[in-house]
């Protein structure tokens, strides 16, 4: 469970947004700070643009190009400010929820010639470890029922199937491809599930 604790304005290249910081305290592990930018006005009855985006210091901070992550926080921020309502929920999730050191140990595996679930696995780890039932609790608590979320990932849809918070649309992210992220974007799509295209959700 998470609890809201200081909310700041946060003036961006992408607009003003309102940054909420969440509390999220763990059985025998440290906290967690998880942020929450909303732009726009954020209701029961809207339905806004939503990014879940876990965090990623090599690609969101050092710019990366191993990964797609930085390019798709920078589309969904842009997105966001241009849509009438949004949200980017920032998880404090990093190398798909297996920490820092152990992403970059997977790093040296990949360019070994592991894929990213492969090194994942021999450093026991399951492929993805990350969990967004936190950014479920946070929707709840900023009031929202209905989302348009964008993602490419099948686990955020179905992160949403057992809470009050409808997904009504998958709105996909086309990040770029290079000779750095080809594997990387391959195993996601082939091993993972990642999706192209979107749309409206039955």
């Amino acid at each position: 469970m998470v609890k809201r604790t200081v909310t700041s304005r946060l003036p961006t290249r992408y607009g003003e947004f309102l940054l909420h910081a969440y509390l999220e305290e763990r059985e025998a592990e440290a906290a967690r700070v998880h942020l929450a930018l909303v732009r726009g006005s954020i209701d029961s009855e809207s339905e806004p643009l939503l990014r879940i985006h876990s965090e990623c210091l090599t690609g969101d901070l050092l710019a990366s190009i191993r990964c797609d992550c930085g390019e798709q926080l920078d589309q969904a921020l842009a997105a966001i400010g241009e849509a009438p309502a949004g949200i980017l929920i920032y998880l404090r999730q990093e190398g798909r929820g297996i920490g820092l050191l152990n992403k970059l140990r997977a790093y040296n595996l990949q360019d070994d010639g592991l894929d990213t679930v492969e090194a994942n696995i021999h450093l026991g780890f399951e492929p993805d470890e990350r969990d967004y039932s936190v950014a479920v609790d946070i929707l709840e608590d900023l009031g929202v029922m209905a989302i348009r979320l964008l993602t490419n990932n099948p686990n955020k849809v179905a992160a949403f199937e057992r809470s009050r918070v409808q997904v009504i649309e998958r709105v996909p992210l086309v990040v770029s491809e290079t000779a750095e992220n080809a594997n990387y974007l391959e195993t996601k799509r082939r091993r993972l599930g990642h999706m192209r295209g979107g749309g409206p959700l039955a």
